[in-house]
């Protein structure tokens, strides 16, 4: 349940707590995410830890469980006393432990999608994932490009697709793109055909949006191509990991979904800022864990350094000026793009730091 160094805070020491579902549906998402914070304070601590102290991570699983996930923000709080939070492997659970670090005024870097966890700003909540909206504007973008304008969208009924589906309702117009049809399905759903028979026949329909995370994107590409669909078929950030074509298997092909830069790190140009960054973080990470990176793991990388840039800033270890110089993170170059943070924007990505990627032969490809 809990991987724990230290017990109690101590001089010299800087406590950082995190809450990540690294087992339970969303382990996919939250088990790269405990791997890299695991593995890189420890680097850190090897190096001299940060402005001195020896960093303790206090990390809890909520096997994806909103309750959990807020009663251990709670514990982070009372009796753990760490000085600032990173983690929240999903919306859902990230929106419940909202309130706790609020409340107790402790600085949170969230790792999930979801636009209302910057959106409107709070004072300790800052968060590394592109949102979703982010990920609606970048697919209709590419669906302009390609005179594309009707598209049918399937969407999951978890937070994160839910979310998503009405950020893409909301933006659909601004680039001329028309919704002609729209269909749901649950976490447990193990077969779609029917919601993309539907869809098959709604008149006019170019292309397929499937908002979701988790199995179901990867069930919805398989039944796609079973039910002979042809149309193009867009995917979000949300099962952006090599997972994802392993579960859709050849039903991947030619799939394209906007993710960060971290997916094609070997194939990025070598004047692009983030190339070293993605690069070492990928080799850190598959060397230490022998396994593949994913653009989840990215997220705490991400969180983590900020975290520690802010630290070294503010020369100290006290939450309030941790998180004024969380705030004032300007340049710096992460796997998910380069985050310019202000008192209005908690997260500091623009629609640049989207790569919008393809599935060709069993791998991602640049698409643009």
């Amino acid at each position: 349940m809990m991987g724990l160094c230290g017990t109690a805070a101590a001089a010299g020491e800087i406590r950082i707590g995190s809450v990540v579902s690294s087992t339970g549906p969303a382990a996919f998402l939250g088990e790269p995410e405990d791997k890299t914070l695991k593995l890189y304070v420890e680097e850190m601590n090897k190096a001299g830890g940060i402005i001195g102290n020896t960093v303790k991570l206090v990390i809890y699983d909520d096997g994806g469980d909103a309750d959990k996930a807020r009663t251990f923000a709670t514990r982070l709080v009372e009796e753990d006393k760490v000085v600032a939070v990173l983690g929240g492997t999903t919306s859902g659970t990230t929106f419940a432990m909202i309130p706790v670090f609020e409340d107790a005024e402790v600085p949170f870097i969230a790792f999930a999608g979801a636009v209302g966890i910057v959106e409107p700003t709070k004072t300790w909540v800052f968060k590394t994932p592109h949102t979703d909206r982010m990920a609606c504007e970048k697919i209709f973008e590419d669906l302009r490009k390609n005179n594309l304008t009707k598209v049918g969208i399937i969407s999951g009924t978890d937070g994160f697709g839910k979310s998503m589906r009405e950020q893409c309702v909301k933006v659909n117009a601004k680039y001329g793109i028309e919704i002609v049809a729209e269909e749901t399905y649950g976490p447990r759903d193990s077969d779609m055909t029917a919601q993309l028979t539907n869809l098959k026949g709604a008149p006019g329909i170019q292309a397929l949006i499937n908002p979701g995370m988790g199995q179901g994107p990867a069930i919805v590409t398989r039944n796609v191509r079973q039910l002979g669909i042809a149309l193009p078929l867009y995917q979000s950030h949300g099962v952006a990991s090599k997972s994802f074509i392993e579960l859709a298997g050849e039903a991947a092909e030619g799939v394209r979904l906007p993710a960060a830069a971290l997916l094609v790190a070997d194939k990025l140009p070598d004047s692009d800022p983030q190339k070293s960054v993605a690069t070492g973080y990928k080799t850190t990470y598959e060397v230490a864990t022998n396994g593949q990176v994913s653009t989840f793991g990215g997220h705490a990388f991400d969180a983590l350094f900020i975290l520690k840039a802010a630290v070294e800033r503010a020369n100290s270890t006290e939450p309030a000026k941790i998180r004024d110089q969380i705030e004032n993170t300007k340049g710096f170059i992460g796997t998910a793009g380069i985050f310019n943070m202000t008192p209005t924007d908690h997260m500091g990505l623009d629609l640049s730091a989207f790569k919008m990627l393809e599935v060709k032969g069993g791998d991602w490809v640049l698409a643009e």
